[in-house]
């Protein structure tokens, strides 16, 4: 009876809600997951009842599954019955009136603008193109806040012009400019010298900015973060504090103590609400109080 509902549904949220490829693929596990669950106790996704909806919801804490995992699931399964019930294949809702616990938002991991720079520095001083490639990853993250989908995604053609500003796709294919300053653009500069050296034989005419041998022709996420992995560790700076989302929130964060408006960097970062935004105001304000109580000559002495 319910077969197929799963499948309408992403596809409904491609077609119509314009979802990342990723995106789908986490709601697809998600919805697997909670089929799983349903069917030991012998009911089917689609005809679950409020109470089976509560204990799954339940069961995902006592599993200790993390909690923006957990959200995102309860999330999905929302989405899910509301589409059902909006196509009529339910009389009801069942995730309506399951009371989901509420998250609390951990505040991002941020580098000092001296560890940005030392990971800068150590990604430009490895040999020849593979310096010049990092430190170019490095630069254009740090420089623009995009995401690492996004700058993996990134054409040569975008480049090509040495741009002062890129167009970037992003989440639900909105698109946005992402500044680039002097520095950045030096570091395109140089790498696309050397890029020759990173084509795959006889894919001349790939597209990508920065192309690989794999099945997509350009480098993974997966692959950029083991790379910043190794210059953070070069520069002396803990691997597991950084990420490329974490220069995306370095970003941010040295844009609001510099003095820039709240609403500039959420458009920067491609934010549809300012709340999201509005996290690094914590960090940043951190920040400020600490030079305040260590550098102020009438700071309380501790």
């Amino acid at each position: 009876m319910t077969e197929g509902w799963v499948e309408a549904f992403l596809e409904m949220m491609a077609v119509e809600r314009s979802a990342a490829r990723n995106t789908l693929i986490a709601y697809e596990k998600d919805l697997a997951d909670a089929a799983q669950f349903l069917a030991a106790r012998r009911i089917v996704l689609g005809e679950a009842g409020a109470s089976d909806i509560e204990a799954y919801f339940e069961s995902l804490g006592a599993r200790g599954v993390a909690p923006a995992t957990a959200a995102r699931r309860r999330s999905a399964l929302r989405q899910f019955y509301r589409f059902a019930a909006g196509e009529g294949w339910r009389a009801d809702d069942p995730s309506r009136r399951v009371e989901a616990p509420r998250m609390g938002r951990p505040l991002p991991k941020v580098l000092s603008r001296d560890e940005v720079d030392r990971i800068i520095a150590a990604a430009a001083a490895r040999d020849g193109a593979q310096g010049l490639r990092l430190g170019c990853l490095v630069e254009l993250a740090y420089a623009s806040g995009m995401r690492i989908s996004e700058l993996t995604s990134l054409t040569l053609a975008a480049v090509a012009r040495d741009p002062a500003y890129l167009i970037v796709k992003g989440k639900g294919g909105k698109e946005r400019l992402a500044p680039l300053n002097d520095r950045a653009r030096t570091a395109v500069k140089a790498y696309i010298a050397a890029r020759p050296a990173f084509l795959p034989p006889g894919d001349k005419a790939n597209p990508w900015l920065f192309p690989s041998s794999g099945k997509d022709r350009r480098l993974t996420p997966r692959r950029v973060a083991q790379l910043l992995d190794q210059a953070a560790a070069d520069a002396g700076v803990d691997p597991a504090r950084v990420s490329p989302h974490v220069l995306r929130h370095a970003f941010a964060t040295h844009l609001l103590e510099g003095g820039a408006d709240l609403r500039v960097v959420q458009t920067l970062l491609g934010h549809a609400d300012i709340a999201t935004t509005q996290i690094y105001t914590h960090v940043a304000g951190d920040r400020l109080r600490a030079v305040v109580e260590e550098k102020h000559p009438l700071a309380r002495k501790r």
